[in-house]
Parts: structure tokens; C-alpha cells; sequence
């Protein structure tokens, strides 16, 4: 199947989690909003000064003329109204006084014996931030659906919200296959490797902000394989297992699924992540993801990461891609889209791609190594200097 038919088949199939919490905004960052946030106040509250200076009338000005200083407004003290024919010392971020209407930086004056002589011929309003120039009292500022980032939670605390309704977090049940697997700390024995796609999930996990059923290692056995399975499906929202979705006589996760709930599909058209299953275990939804760890990098980050943030009820869950000059080029057109770990270097004539020497998906060191992924669809071939797709990390990962 062809990745955009696969990824197209995964979003349909979602239904999105209904359930709610109300949170403070210090605890906000990364969850979905599960309703629209409006403002009730304007931003700013009054007009307001721009710069350290003197406001007046603009009508009070006379060239060469000096003007007395009838009082000092700090911000966050409420002002007297102007006398007319006077000035106020003002300060940044300052309400303007009932009666200004205009602000003359502090450059642009002189002191005399009489009071403050204006330098400058000023225009009328100049420096001046109005009511509501940032936020009108009632706009939405948030719609429901959007992921709370750090910019968010100040322009929440902004108009005065301390807590915001979100979804509440989806778990997440994820378990690793293979009698070869054996976890860091714990000396390898012959035929035995360390499992790194268990923290490769949980780490990809919880930059979504979702809760982590953790499983660990099932045996290649399919009794034990079946019993993980119905614990999964049983405490979690969603299930996702690495490794045992291909064909050998020691994968059963296949046999599995289709026992206890229904399979959409099991092999797409990608490299890496050929062997990647989509299906249901007793109606909770399912992702198999291959063994190797670079192609479960590849995978979650292309497949499940859309997927899951659009089940979470995010409404922006697709990455943006970049079209970059490539630093490489392919031998041969392939069967399947590729996904080439790679990093975008700059330089004194640009920007272009460098992907890392070897691709195989067992090699994690080149996701590491890189900063994102260079696409190459089926049947083309790259030459030096042809734009590429680029999809950056920071799109794809959280």
C-alpha cells in the first residue's frame, strides 16, 4: 500500500477521545485544547505608552515653546487627567492620561528653567499602543483543538485564564517482541541484543504529552503474545508493539490480531517500515510497528505521530516540509517512498541536505546523526542540486 493510501486510511479511522479535564496553564503545555478560549478583557486594558518620554495634547504643541510637567506616571499607576497646556512624564508600558494624545520621546525633549522644551514637531497619536491594539475584549485567542505551546500559555495568561478544558491525555500500551532482546544495564549473552525501540517509543511518547502503558518485552510465543495483547487492550486507549509483524514462523502478531479483532493492513510501500500494521484488538485501535529500530523511528514519526495526536483531538497534526537543494544524489529510482535520515547543513552558498552513508534500518545512529528526513518517492532517483522534500525533526517529533 502506498504511504499517503496508508496514512489517509489511519487518519479516517480515528475517533476522537471525548474525554476532558480542566488544568491550570502551568500544567498546560503540549495538551489539546477541548474548546475555544476567548478573551474577556482587551489587551491592553488602555491606551498606553510606547516609550519613556512625555505625552500631551497634540494641539498644546508650540515650536520652542515650554511646556510644565504636571505629573509622573510610572507604569501601573492610574493617572490624573492631563491639565491642558502641560505635559506628564511617562514611562513605558504606562496608561496615557485622559486628555494626551500624543507621546514625544524623551530623546527628542530638552529641560530649561520653565519646564520641557519639545525638539521635534511630533504627529498626533504617535507612541501610542491603543485599547485592544493586541486583543479585543470576546475574540478567540485559542480554538479548540490547538496544542498548547509556551507562547500559548503566556497569551492565556495575558487575558487573566488560569486554567484551561483539555483532553484528557490518551494511555498508550506499548510492548517489544523478540526472545533476543534484553534491556540496557544487563550483560548480552550470544544472540542477544539490547532494546532500544521500548525507549525509543516511550521517549516519542511522552513528547506527545500521552500516558504510557509500558509492557516490556513479550516472549516469541503465541500464548504469550495473545495474553499481552488483551491486557493491552484491555487498561489502554491504544496499542502499539515493535517487532513480529513479518512473516517468520516466530512473528505472531498477526495471527493474533486477526483472532481477537480485525486487520486493515500489514506491508506498505516505505523504506524503512515495510512491515507496518494497522488492525484492532478487541475494538482498540492498533499500530505494529516493524523490529528495526530505525524503522520504528521512521514509522512513528510518518505514521503513528498524526494518527495519535489527531485521536488525542488536536486539529494541526500534519508536519510541514521544506523543499531543500540536495547534497546527495541516489543511485537508482526505488520501489517505495523512502525516507533518508538526514540533516540540513547551511554554508556559505545555502542550505542544503546531507544524508547519512548508510541507510539500512537497523543503523539508529543515523537518526541520531541527522536533524530530519529527506523524501524520495517511488520510482525517482535524486541527483546533486534537485530540490528535495525535508521534513525537520522539530515537525515531526513532538
Amino acid at each position: 500500500m502506498p504511504v499517503a493510501d496508508a496514512l489517509s486510511q489511519l487518519l479516517d479511522s480515528v475517533k476522537v477521545t471525548t474525554a476532558t479535564e480542566q488544568v491550570s496553564i502551568v500544567d498546560a503545555l503540549g495538551r489539546v485544547l477541548a474548546e475555544d478560549v476567548c478573551s474577556g478583557v482587551d489587551v491592553p486594558p488602555a491606551d498606553n505608552s510606547a516609550m519613556d518620554g512625555y505625552c500631551l495634547r497634540f494641539e498644546d504643541y508650540q515650536p520652542g515653546q515650554s511646556m510644565q510637567v504636571s505629573q509622573r506616571i510610572p507604569a501601573g499607576v492610574a493617572p490624573q487627567p492631563l491639565e491642558p497646556g502641560t505635559l506628564a512624564r511617562i514611562f513605558t508600558g504606562a496608561e496615557v492620561p485622559v486628555n494626551a494624545d500624543t507621546v514625544i520621546m524623551q530623546e527628542d525633549v530638552a529641560a530649561d528653567e520653565r519646564g520641557v522644551v519639545i525638539n521635534e514637531a511630533p504627529e498626533r497619536g504617535q507612541h501610542i499602543r491603543p485599547r485592544g491594539q493586541d486583543i479585543g475584549s470576546g475574540q478567540t485567542i485559542l480554538a479548540k483543538g490547538s496544542r498548547i505551546r509556551p507562547q500559548d500559555m503566556g497569551l492565556l495568561a495575558s487575558v487573566g485564564v488560569g486554567e484551561v478544558r483539555v483532553y484528557k491525555p490518551l494511555r498508550v500500551a506499548i510492548l517489544s517482541t523478540g526472545d533476543e532482546l534484553v534491556e540496557p544495564g544487563t550483560p548480552l549473552q550470544k544472540g542477544q541484543i539490547y532494546n532500544s525501540n521500548r525507549y525509543t517509543l516511550i521517549g516519542l511518547l511522552r513528547g506527545l504529552g500521552l500516558d504510557i502503558l509500558d509492557l516490556g518485552v513479550v516472549p516469541d510465543d503465541i500464548g504469550a503474545t495473545e495474553a499481552a495483547f488483551i491486557r493491552a487492550a484491555s487498561e489502554a486507549d491504544v496499542v502499539l508493539s515493535s517487532g513480529g509483524v513479518s512473516v517468520g514462523e516466530e512473528d505472531h502478531i498477526k495471527a493474533v490480531l486477526e483472532k481477537l479483532g480485525s486487520l486493515a493492513f500489514w506491508r506498505l510501500a516505505i523504506k524503512p517500515g515495510k512491515p507496518f500494521t494497522l488492525g484492532r484488538i478487541m475494538d482498540i485501535p492498533f499500530a505494529g510497528l516493524p523490529g528495526n529500530p530505525a524503522a520504528v523511528f521512521v514509522t512513528f514519526a510518518l505514521l503513528c505521530r498524526p494518527w495519535l495526536l489527531k485521536m488525542q483531538g488536536a486539529s494541526d497534526y500534519m508536519p510541514t516540509e521544506v523543499l531543500v537543494p540536495a547534497g546527495f544524489s541516489t543511485r537508482k529510482p526505488g520501489g517505495r517512498q523512502e525516507y533518508l535520515r538526514a540533516r540540513l547543513v547551511q554554508s556559505e552558498q545555502g542550505s542544503k541536505v546531507e544524508i547519512y552513508p548508510n541507510q539500512s534500518s537497523g543503523v539508529l545512529f543515523s537518526a541520531s546523526w541527522g536533524n530530519g528526513f529527506a523524501v524520495v518517492p517511488p520510482g525517482q532517483r535524486v541527483s546533486e542540486g534537485d530540490l528535495v522534500r525535508f521534513l525537520p525533526y522539530e515537525m515531526i517529533l513532538n
